[in-house]
């Protein structure tokens, strides 16, 4: 291993050029952000404070310097190299809360603001300047990056270097390209850091627009910095201030922030909304983080894992070797490599120990607090604030009802705090790297708004009284509220103000005064001036925001529910199929002609029929016209009412008969039962006809339908992803509410399978008076498979209708075309709008096709007439309607008894065997009322039973918990007690020891008792 790691010196190894200075920058879409970055680079080193000014310097590229100094922790010389290494960070920890993670910030934000910048930075007894320039490698035509680094001891001012003529070129190159022309300059930089330690940035050469103005403005209000460029009016105030935007950047802000020498009032956005409340929100859906984290942390075992066994194969080797050598040299050696060998393992150790505290992490359920309040000060400015450890990623995002436009939810503000491990943000923290969980987010947000809005019962009250009240007395929503006093005191009355002390940093919150109304209070307020005597000093604890609880109040579906929406999802699949199919491939020059030759504005005759039969949609779609010898034909009343059955038989010879009736059978076959939008089936429910039948079909029947006969079909990416969210998420936010009815709902799914079961023998029941291809009538042995090619060719001749656009359309099987899987009808249609091709494919059996009911012999036509010489088609009895016979109501009655025993209440008047031998009419008189009276008293006096006894055992179970925490506490503050005195007893006998863990310290001891063993 360390012979190969030698070999990498002759490697070729990748470099950083000097053009990816630009390319890192172009990250910053958004221009607040990139000076948002800097600002994170204070809070993150501790300041308490930041100044955000500009110096005039009218000979450099936009007019001035755009400075950032802040009194935190600074960077000595060692750490400020880690500066210029990109994408290095000590910040990065799957614990941190500090806002950077990718040491890239300072870099890309600098270079999207200005071309070059210089830091200045103090910490212990250095200065340290650092100088990265691209006007310095464009003038020198340098490709890669140099930065130089020179610094100086705090008191003499002496350079800090051992390289004498290494500082000369430093200090030569930052007075040629810098805005500081000698050392002196650069001293008086220094002195602007007056705290012990601290950071100054300052960044020139500012990027221009192509009016050649720097892209910030600082002339129009010299008290904030803004976009230039920007109108007023349709932009929120945090995209077009920088005051506006530091604002709100962090949730809970402890760094005081002045922009050109003015405080900036941050803002904790809870505290500034009208009835905010909280929503406890848990989900096992936020993975990508965690499953990254384990993917390292299970590396980092295995790497450690290897070091220990080649650590202990040595110690095993050596001790071998020297066998009985005991000289002082030999045991020296031993003892350094038996030291490492422990070391080894027990770094191994701790690293397997995270690694399966992070898998035990992943399946844990992350937990997020969801705040939302009413903003009564500026409704317009509402929707989702989303910060990630603390730092603003994505603002005014709306969600739920919010996005349907209206006022429900208007003017409410939603904040969370999402955590480094939960969600991922992008380099340039303006969204989120994992797109779908985010969504997931925003949705589960969306729900969790909707119960805020019921929770608050504006909407109930009506919602243009509430917003009267405080003053939005325009019909416009973006208007301003009423500028009148009593409608300031109003809302004032509501939000208490909120104001941090400028010396302890702590948040208080200010009793209501009606002369403070429209106070200004001074940058520099502090405790003192607060006027309630509990919070009027610095060392008073900060008062917690006491938020109110909610709870997202799911409604759970009934089964009628989910069958509905499952029904509906069907029929928008279908519709979705329909649009489809319109879309076909052109193979050849017949493809072509049988495409529309009349283009025109009018809308075509198949749509305006589409949209006639959707107004008509509880009648059968309309055919089209049929010959005059048709119409005026003489038709029995039987005849009209064959025409509606499912079941029809055509005008042919009896065997053909048959023939036709097993099409209508296979065509009115029930859809698979992984598709059925209707689980179960009761038994006085009548069978549907065929067209309330029609849109209750499978869907993915049809899709595969279309994938065979070629069509185009393009998929939504995007609404698939969707759906799967959907899917998802209800399995996750599900799971709990099936596990709960689980148990219920067996003995009702034995019942309702027993009814289904029923209901399938009295279908079997009816005569069977439809066969196969090939069946004679008077044996019926074995069937032919009904794609049987040979038998497929039978079918040539068929009346069918066919379904286009919505309209049913009559027409004659001329071709058949058989395979394994299907048989698929060429129809030639008798009468189409020209705008639809004479002839068409279908699959047999499928949604779009339907058997023709034969006419009546005085109104055949002469070519009906000459296939039906031989005599009339026998007419098949009516087996979809709802039948009366002795067998259904013997079921019904079986099934009701089954009912009532199943549920029958203890000491009821009427004993249960006397159910059995019930006949139907005394079944009719049961007293059902009573009956079912008797059963919920009994059944909710057993639950009572069950409540009271899981309440004792729950209040058994948390006081025995109680107890075991007081014994648990007393036991660690004992064996925290006991390590202090071991490691003070073994300090004692070895002064040289260094133990700082317990870990290190349990190994330790172990490594002891078996080297004594």
């Amino acid at each position: 291993m360390a012979m190969a790691y030698s070999n990498y010196s002759n490697l070729s190894r990748a470099q950083l050029t000097f053009e990816y200075l630009h390319t890192n920058s172009t990250t910053h879409e958004f221009l607040f952000g990139a000076l948002a970055e800097l600002v994170d680079n204070s809070r993150d080193a501790n300041a308490t404070r930041i100044d955000i000014y500009t110096e005039k310097r009218p000979e450099l590229r936009g007019g001035y310097l755009l400075c950032f100094l802040d009194d935190g922790i600074g960077m000595d010389p060692n750490e400020a190299t880690q500066v210029i290494q990109f994408g290095k960070s000590s910040k990065r920890s799957p614990d941190s809360t500090q806002i950077g993670q990718y040491g890239n910030g300072l870099k890309s934000g600098s270079m999207r603001i200005g071309k070059d910048f210089i830091l200045f930075t103090k910490k212990g007894d250095a200065l340290t300047c650092l100088f990265l320039s691209r006007t310095f490698h464009e003038e020198e035509g340098l490709d890669e990056v140099i930065v130089p680094l020179p610094s100086w001891d705090l008191k003499t001012k002496e350079p800090l270097t051992s390289d004498p003529e290494k500082y000369a070129i430093e200090t030569e190159l930052i007075f040629k390209y810098s805005p500081f022309k000698n050392e002196q300059q650069l001293m008086e930089q220094f002195n602007k850091i007056e705290s012990s330690s601290g950071t100054l940035v300052i960044v020139y050469n500012l990027k221009l627009m192509d009016n050649r103005e720097p892209e910030l403005d600082v002339e129009t209000d010299h008290q904030d910095i803004l976009m230039a460029g920007t109108l007023v009016e349709g932009v929120k105030p945090e995209k077009r201030s920088f005051r506006a935007y530091a604002a709100v950047l962090y949730i809970d802000p402890r760094m005081r922030i002045f922009i050109q020498g003015h405080k900036v009032r941050t803002k904790r956005l809870s505290c500034c909304l009208y009835k905010p409340r909280v929503y406890k929100y848990s989900s096992t859906r936020f993975k990508t983080r965690a499953e990254q984290e384990v993917k390292k942390a299970d590396h980092l075992s295995k790497i450690a894992e290897d070091k220990a066994r080649e650590a202990e194969s040595k110690r095993v080797a050596l001790e071998a070797r020297l066998g009985e050598d005991l000289s002082k040299d030999s045991r020296a050696i031993l003892r350094k490599v038996q030291d490492s060998a422990m070391m080894m393992r027990r770094d191994a150790d701790m690293k397997k120990m995270i690694l399966e505290a992070k898998q035990r992490a992943l399946k844990e359920p992350k937990e997020l607090n969801f705040i939302f309040g009413v903003n009564i000060e500026q409704r317009e400015l509402d929707g989702m604030f989303v910060y990630n450890c603390s730092r603003l990623i994505k603002m005014y995002e709306k969600t739920g009802p919010q996005l349907e436009g209206g006022m429900a939810c208007g003017g409410v503000v939603g904040v969370v705090d999402v955590p480094y491990l939960v969600l991922e943000p992008t380099h340039n923290k303006q969204d989120f790297a994992d797109a779908k969980e985010y969504r997931h987010l925003l949705k589960s947000m969306g729900e969790h708004l909707a119960q805020y809005w019921k929770d608050t019962n504006i909407a109930q009250k009506g919602i243009v009284k509430f917003w009267d009240e405080f003053g939005y007395l325009s019909a416009s929503w973006s208007a301003p509220p009423s500028s009148e006093s009593r409608y300031k005191r109003r809302r004032a009355m509501e939000i208490p103000l909120t104001i941090q002390c400028d010396k302890c940093l702590k948040w208080r919150t200010l009793p209501f005064q009606m002369d403070a109304v429209d106070k200004r209070y001074p940058d520099s307020w502090v405790c003192l001036m607060n006027p309630d005597s509990n919070q009027d000093r610095c060392d008073a604890a900060e008062q917690k925001q006491n938020l109110p609880c909610g709870v997202l109040k799911k409604d759970k579906q009934t089964a009628e529910d989910k069958r509905k929406e499952l029904s509906e999802k069907i029929k928008q699949q279908q519709e979705k199929l329909q649009a489809l199919q319109k879309t076909s491939t052109i193979k050849s020059a017949a493809d072509v002609k049988k495409l529309p030759l009349q283009v025109s504005m009018k809308p075509t005759e198949s749509t305006s029929q589409a949209t006639r039969s959707s107004e008509r949609s509880t009648t059968r779609p309309r055919s089209p016209p049929l010959p005059a010898l048709l119409k005026n034909a003489q038709s029995t009343a039987p005849s009209r009412a064959a025409s509606q059955r499912s079941t029809r038989t055509p005008a042919t010879p009896p065997q053909p008969s048959k023939v036709e009736a097993s099409r209508s059978r296979a065509a009115a076959k029930p859809p698979p039962l992984a598709a059925r939008p209707v689980p179960k089936a009761s038994a006085k429910t009548p069978p549907p006809s065929r067209s309330s039948r029609t849109p209750a079909k499978s869907s993915p029947a049809k899709p595969a339908a279309a994938g065979q006969r070629k069509r185009i079909i393009e998929d939504d990416s995007e609404e698939e992803e969707e759906e799967e969210e959907e899917e998802e998420e209800k399995d996750d936010d599900d799971s709990e509410e099936e596990s709960e009815e689980e148990q219920p709902q067996t003995k009702k799914s034995k019942l309702a399978a027993a009814v289904s079961n029923r209901g399938k023998v009295v279908e079997k029941s009816t005569p069977p008076k439809r066969g196969k291809l090939d069946e004679s009538p008077e044996k019926q042995p074995q069937q032919e498979p009904e794609n049987d090619p040979k038998n497929a060719q039978r079918d040539k001749g068929l009346l069918v209708e066919v379904r286009v656009n919505k309209e049913w359309y009559t027409g004659k099987v001329i071709a058949v075309e058989a395979n394994k899987q299907s048989v698929r009808w060429k129809v030639k249609f008798d009468y189409v709008p020209r705008t639809t091709p004479k002839d068409r494919w279908v699959f047999k059996g499928s949604d779009e096709v339907r058997l023709m009911r034969p006419p009546s012999p005085i109104s055949q036509t002469p070519d009906t007439q000459q296939e039906t010489e031989k005599g009339p088609a026998p007419m098949e009895p009516d087996t979809t309607q709802p039948g009366t016979s002795r067998e259904v109501t013997d079921s019904l009655v079986n099934m009701l008894r089954t009912m009532l025993r199943y549920f029958f209440p203890p000491a009821f008047r009427i004993p249960k065997d006397d159910v059995n031998s019930m006949s139907a009419e005394e079944l009719v008189a049961f007293p059902l009322k009573e009956y079912f009276q008797q059963y919920e008293s009994g059944l909710q006096s057993l639950c009572n039973s069950y409540q009271s006894r899981a309440d004792a055992r729950a209040k058994a179970v948390e006081e025995k918990s109680n107890s075991a925490e007081v014994k648990l506490k007393e036991a660690d503050e004992k064996l925290q007690k006991l390590r202090t005195n071991i490691v003070a007893l073994l300090q004692k006998v070895q002064e040289d020891i260094d133990i700082n863990t317990d870990d290190e310290l349990d190994a330790y001891i172990e490594d002891l008792l078996t080297k004594g063993d």
